[in-house]
């Protein structure tokens, strides 16, 4: 029997290099919670089993039914009637799975019915569901809805809707794109009415149409609306939560290239009742950001499960199909683009696990008011550049895999026949939704020109590495400087178009420079890793070279006549 967790062998060994019982440690601190939760471990050791454990279990049922499934699923998805949403049956099978499993309040805490889980794990999960069926995971993998309200609601809010949230008897909705506002959210038109009696705790009111939201079928929804009459930006947004109920009305399911197990519904509110979480007008400059911040790892994770799919497919398609007497993996052409797909599928998963691991030391750290402040402080930075850095490279990573994977299949890769167009299909989304690629540049090159990547890199340079990883490590460091003029450059120009320009420039050369090191980590730990290592600086060094020269030499011909060339 296939099973996603023990047949790929690269997620254990992140999970094994970030260290699974000092994972435990972190979220666990004194592991006081056996004393009052039945699931709860005793110490480290019992937490990592109890993760390989769940783990192994996802990976069987990912494999099985969930797989079977998907394709069906994605040739019949949802049916919108009368303002509702009639689900596919064997979406709610499949849902109903993962909830007698428990799995469905994967992070959240034990109070309120959830298993506690890293952030870390949490993201393997959501990878070996997404190389099931990508779709499912909009449902089973985005637990932050319930996360913020842990975060950032009341007490009455956190008893009533996290409980439902994690025992799978609701369903969550970020709520947030209109149909003319999609990424410029801070100019949402939807309002809030606040109580008549100037209760701020009260009910309010929403009125207003929303699109593109993932799950607007959701049982329990977070709304960013318009609580301050007058405003126009960002200040006036406040957050809402409210649950399903008459005064909703989904107008439509949108017909899409992919996800088709995910419906996607444009909603209006008339009059509806919801209630304000946290303060005024902190919507989205603090509550939605940190929402959208856990929602884009977690399409990072979708995506590096489409792409594992992906190359898998083409890699058994390539070793079974005979074409000139030979199968065409022997092919040189064939194998290079395999090659470059695990590559690329590995480095991936470096990055997002590490980043998992930050995320998981900086909730522990939000949740322990002795924590020390300037570590907190650094692990916020961080975050900030290493969440965007990891949806930008395994999104844009997952559509060429999947580009990839249909090239290695030829005509058949374009059939439905097969699954890869589908996974082609998948993978589109990734770089769009949570944030397009382009916002990702934007969310990261702030950190980037602060300096946030600086102590990351010269911690790496402090370290001591075997004799036959010194040549590899002298070249990153070569890398370090060439990155660093760069940003100096970078830094020293007053034109913000000019520095928005080359903004994606510079995010690729960090992208590329930090998975390096983490190849070099992997490469002590690991032979193979190794080789894989020493494939990926040699690549990046070329690549960070002229990426280095390209922003000195203070090139615009395109900014200074894109006006000319786009006609």
């Amino acid at each position: 029997m296939p099973n996603y967790f023990t047949d790929n062998p690269d997620i254990k060994f992140n999970l094994d290099r970030l260290d699974m019982k000092a994972l435990a440690d972190i979220v666990e601190g004194d592991y006081s919670n056996a004393k009052e939760h039945d699931f709860a471990p005793a110490d480290g050791a019992e937490a990592a089993q109890n993760y390989l454990d769940i783990l192994e279990v996802v990976g069987d049922i990912c494999a099985g039914p969930i797989f079977e499934r998907a394709q069906q699923i994605d040739e019949e998805g949802h049916i919108c009637e009368n303002g509702e949403v009639k689900m596919n049956p064997l979406v709610l099978e499949n849902l109903d799975d993962f909830k007698e499993m428990n799995l469905m309040g994967i992070s959240l805490p034990y109070e309120y019915g959830g298993l506690n889980m890293p952030q870390t794990v949490k993201l393997a999960i959501i990878e070996m569901v997404s190389r099931a069926d990508a779709s499912l995971m909009t449902m089973v993998g985005l637990q932050d809805i319930a996360e913020t309200i842990e975060d950032f609601g009341s007490e009455l809010q956190k008893e009533k809707y996290i409980p439902e949230l994690a025992a799978g008897e609701a369903t969550g909705a970020m709520v947030l794109t209109e149909p003319d506002y999609g990424s410029d959210l801070q100019s949402v038109k939807t309002v809030a009415t606040p109580p008549e009696d100037g209760d701020i705790n009260g009910v309010w009111r929403i009125n207003g149409t929303k699109r593109f939201i993932t799950n607007g079928n959701g049982t329990t929804l977070l709304v960013l609306a318009r609580s301050e009459q007058g405003t126009s930006d960002g200040r006036g947004l406040s957050m809402f939560v409210c649950q399903k109920d008459e005064t909703i009305y989904i107008d439509r399911i949108e017909e899409k290239l992919g996800i088709h197990g995910s419906p996607t519904c444009e909603m209006t509110f008339n009059n509806t009742p919801a209630y304000l979480v946290g303060k005024r007008k902190f919507g989205l400059i603090k509550y939605i950001m940190a929402l959208m911040n856990g929602a884009r790892i977690a399409v990072a994770a979708q995506a590096l499960g489409i792409a594992e799919a992906a190359y898998v497919l083409a890699k058994e398609y390539a070793e079974t199909r005979i074409q000139f007497d030979k199968p065409i993996i022997a092919i040189p052409a064939v194998y290079k683009m395999l090659a470059e797909m695990r590559l690329n599928i590995e480095a991936g998963r470096l990055l997002l696990y590490e980043t998992g691991l930050v995320v998981d030391k900086l909730k522990a750290n939000h949740k322990n008011p002795d924590a020390d402040r300037a570590e907190t402080k650094y692990l916020e930075r961080l975050a900030a550049v290493l969440t965007p850095f990891s949806k930008y490279f395994n999104a844009e990573m997952a559509n060429q895999t999947a580009y990839n994977g249909i090239q290695v299949m030829g005509g058949n890769g374009y059939m439905k026949d097969y699954n890869m167009e589908r996974y082609y299909r998948d993978a589109r989304i990734t770089n769009i939704y949570e944030g397009t690629s382009q916002l990702q540049v934007v969310a990261a090159i702030g950190g980037i020109l602060s300096g946030v990547l600086d102590k990351e890199f010269i911690k790496f340079a402090e370290q001591s590495f075997s004799a036959d990883l010194t040549n590899f490590v002298e070249n990153i460091k070569i890398m370090v400087a060439d990155f660093d003029n760069a940003v100096v450059h970078v830094r020293e120009q007053k034109d913000h178009e000019y520095v928005e320009y080359i903004s994606e420039t510079i995010v690729k050369m960090g992208i590329d420079i930090y998975i390096a090191t983490l190849f070099i980590d992997g490469a002590q730990k690991d032979e193979r890793k190794a080789k894989l290592a020493e494939i990926w600086i040699n690549q990046a060094a070329i690549g960070i070279k002229e990426n280095a020269e390209f922003v000195l030499s203070g090139d615009r011909n395109i900014v200074d006549n894109h006006s000319d060339i786009i006609v």
